[in-house]
Parts: C-alpha cells; sequence; structure tokens
C-alpha cells in the first residue's frame, strides 16, 4: 500500500465514522428540543420523559464525537501536513469559529443534561435550543472550510504559497451556500429517519408503548419534512458545481461527451476504457435543464479534460446515483406518510412499520454517498486547481500500523455507542420512569 493510499483510506474512513456524529449533533438536539417543548405547553410528563431519554443519547453521540473530531484535527496534521501549511491561511478562521461553535454546544448541552432542577423550564428549554444553533453552525463551518478546496478563493498564490487571505472572502466561497444547505438539510433528514426507523422498529414488538408513538411522530415530521425539501438543496448543488467544477458533474453524471441538450443518465457503469457509460437510462434534455435551466445548453464532457486530471469515474457516478436514490425513496416514503398519517397511525399498519424500519439507514448512506461524491470528485486535487493531493501527504513511514490502530477505535467506539443507546434511551420504560410520567395521563393523538 502506498503512502497516498494509506493516507486517503485512513482519512476515509475517520470520516465516515465522524460525519455520523457530526450530523446527530446537528439535528438530535432538536428532537429533544421539540419533545421538552410539547411538555412544557401541555404539561404532560410523558415528553418530559422522552426529552431526558434523547438528551442522554445526543450526550452519548456528543462524546463520541468529540472523540472522533479530536483524532481528525490530528489526522489533517499528521497525514497532510504540505496541505496545512498550504491552507492553513486560508482555512484557519472557519476552523477557529468551529471550535467556537463546538464550545458553546458543549457550554449548552451540560445545562440541559444537569439543569433540569437547577434552571427555570423556560432558560432550561433555552439551553436545549442553543446546543440545537451551536451544533448547525458547527457543521456549517466545517462545511465552509471544504467548500474552500472545491472552490478556492480570497487569496493570491504567490511561489506557491497562499498569502493576502481575504478571510471572508474564503470563508463565503462561491460552494459554501449551496454545500452547507445540501448538509444542513440532510442531517436532519437522516436523523429524523434514523431516529424513526428506530422507534418503528421497537413498536413493531410493542405497538402501545406511547413513548415509541410520540418519538416515531416528532422524529418523522422533522426528517420528513427535510427528505421534501432536500431535493431542491441538491438542485442548487447542482448549479453551483456545473459552474464551478464541470469535470466533477461530469464523473457524477458519467457525461462523456460535450454537447447540447445533454441527457441525463440514471445508472449505468461507466467504462472508463472505452469513454462511455454503458447501460444507463437516459433522459434527453434533463442535465442541461438541471445544470443551466436551458435544455439547449452545451454540457462539457470528460473528454475535454485529460485523463489525469480526472477523478475515478466510476466511483463517482455510482456514488451520486446511491445517494440520489436514497434520497428519492426517503422523500416519497414522507409524502406517503403525509397522506397515510391522518387515515391511521403507522403503529396501527405493521407494514408501514417496516418500511420506516427498511428507510432507518438510508439517510446516513446517502450522507456517506454525498461525501464520496464531493471529495473523490475533487481528485487528483486536494485544493481544487492549487494543489494536488499526491502533493499534500505525508511521508511518514508506518502509515498501515497507524492506520489499523484507527480503525480498530473507531470499532470499539461503534460497540460502546450500540451498547449505550440500547440501555439508556431505547430501553423500555423502567417502573420509575412509568411513574414519574403518570401513565394514567389521557392518551394523546
Amino acid at each position: 500500500m502506498s503512502d497516498l493510499l494509506a493516507a486517503r483510506s485512513q482519512m476515509a474512513v475517520s470520516l465516515a465514522f465522524h460525519i455520523i456524529f457530526a450530523v446527530v449533533g446537528m439535528a438530535m438536539p432538536l428532537l429533544m428540543v421539540v419533545a421538552e417543548g410539547r411538555y412544557l405547553r401541555t404539561g404532560d410528563k410523558r415528553y418530559l420523559v422522552l426529552a431526558k431519554r434523547w438528551a442522554k443519547g445526543t450526550g452519548i453521540m456528543f462524546a463520541v464525537g468529540a472523540v472522533s473530531g479530536t483524532v481528525l484535527s490530528f489526522e489533517l496534521g499528521l497525514l497532510w501536513p504540505q496541505f496545512m501549511e498550504l491552507a492553513g491561511p486560508a482555512v484557519g478562521m472557519p476552523f477557529s469559529m468551529e471550535g467556537f461553535a463546538f464550545f458553546m454546544e458543549a457550554i449548552f448541552l451540560g445545562i440541559f443534561l444537569y439543569g433540569w432542577d437547577r434552571v427555570s423550564p423556560r432558560v432550561h428549554w433555552l439551553s436545549g435550543v442553543m446546543v440545537l444553533l451551536s451544533g448547525v453552525t458547527s457543521g456549517v463551518f466545517v462545511v465552509s472550510a471544504n467548500a474552500w478546496m472545491n472552490t478556492p478563493t480570497g487569496f493570491t498564490l504567490r511561489d506557491g504559497k497562499i498569502v493576502d487571505v481575504v478571510p471572508w472572502a474564503a470563508m463565503f466561497n462561491p460552494a459554501f451556500p449551496s454545500q452547507a444547505l445540501h448538509m444542513v438539510v440532510a442531517a436532519f433528514e437522516a436523523v429524523g429517519f434514523g431516529v424513526a426507523g428506530v422507534h418503528a422498529w421497537l413498536l413493531l414488538r410493542n405497538p402501545s408503548d406511547w413513548l415509541h408513538q410520540r418519538a416515531l411522530a416528532i422524529a418523522l415530521t422533522v426528517g420528513g419534512v427535510a427528505a421534501v425539501v432536500q431535493p431542491l438543496s441538491g438542485d442548487v448543488s447542482a448549479v453551483q458545481v456545473a459552474e464551478n467544477q464541470p469535470i466533477k458533474l461530469a464523473a457524477m453524471e458519467g457525461h462523456w461527451d460535450t454537447e447540447k441538450g445533454a441527457a441525463l443518465k440514471i445508472g449505468g457503469w461507466p467504462d472508463e476504457q472505452r469513454e462511455e457509460t454503458r447501460f444507463s437510462v437516459d433522459i434527453p434534455y434533463l442535465l442541461s435543464i438541471m445544470a443551466y435551466r436551458d435544455p439547449n445548453a452545451p454540457v462539457r464532457g470528460l473528454k475535454d479534460f485529460p485523463p489525469d486530471e480526472r477523478p475515478p469515474v466510476a466511483v463517482v457516478h455510482l456514488a451520486f446515483d446511491l445517494m440520489v436514490g436514497c434520497g428519492v425513496v426517503l422523500a416519497l416514503v414522507a409524502l406517503l406518510e403525509a397522506v397515510l398519517w391522518r387515515r391511521r397511525r403507522p403503529w396501527e399498519v405493521p407494514w408501514r412499520l417496516k418500511a420506516l424500519v427498511a428507510c432507518t439507514p438510508l439517510g446516513f448512506i446517502a450522507i456517506e454517498a454525498g461525501w464520496t461524491v464531493t471529495e473523490v470528485g475533487r481528485q487528483p486535487w486536494i485544493v481544487q486547481g492549487v494543489m494536488r493531493t499526491s502533493d499534500a501527504v505525508t511521508s511518514m513511514p508506518q502509515l498501515r500500523v497507524t492506520f489499523l490502530v484507527f480503525t480498530l477505535l473507531y470499532v470499539v467506539l461503534s460497540v460502546v455507542v450500540v451498547v449505550l443507546m440500547r440501555r439508556l434511551v431505547f430501553a423500555s420504560l423502567q417502573p420509575a420512569e412509568a411513574q414519574a410520567a403518570g401513565e394514567g395521563h389521557h392518551a394523546l393523538a
């Protein structure tokens, strides 16, 4: 295994692991805030129990995310020292702001977890709102740094070094608005459907469990709204990629020849030797419409670019199709539930619960696939048009050893998370909780 392959593999594993906890930190606080808000409005202590359950889950995921995020910060310097030396002046500001937002999230999460009887109910609820806002802000700042790698602006390149940095121009680069919007919506979609799926699975075993009924209703609402909005944010992202990274768009679509009225390719296998995408379903003019809002607009193909500047087309195209496919399924399920909800609740219809269980991982799969498109689609550049990935990697020996060590760490952390979540969050009500909730209260619709 070469140094470049080992470093990229280690970074890929680390990012794939950490992104799960990052999106939970962005979206999970909304669920616990909604649950506590329902308690404050209705006085029904069942919502208080739910809010405390979700708060425990948020705390667990935050703690593990802090560990994996710390590992990533070390890996940036350890594996990519030349990149950090070059890009540090440009991405230093968003990374610093991300650290500030992270500490704000930690402070308010501490108040939320341990301040139930120590601050007023309104202040406690507001602390949850601050956890939500700081978590989203933290994620947005990280996306800003990544967006700069896709569309680097706000600096002068002199003698191979970045100078005369304009921090705000670098932070609010052309790719930032669409990437940030797409990532935030994806976080709420994935977490909403993920939590709904877990509670749907528990309702299959006990359909009358009110805790999981309420949890399913709240989580599905959050995930469903995000799933319907997500195609719109994806359309905005496609327009930005077409303008600033045409080679990435061509790889995403498996589009080889520059042509007017370009067709959208669904599925298929990009054959890089023959420079064609085989077995795809082509929809005429749709790619030109989506990318440039003009059915006759020319779309550049991969053949316009030298082979050594093309990303791995098959990986990018298949990851893009996987992301879109998962998103389409979630949007359809959300619309179906919106139509059927008033007739019968999902816990009254086993097949609907099973469908929601099947949807549990789809949002997270879409996020992993989307980040694959973002990162692999930029190759061979680590900073588009400025620095190649091969020029940024470390020469440190024994990268395979560190790869195995960090991978083992992530496996252990995954097991710990599953065990803790099962015991503290998704278990059935304990007698003390049931008594506190007052199960004699009337059932809420």
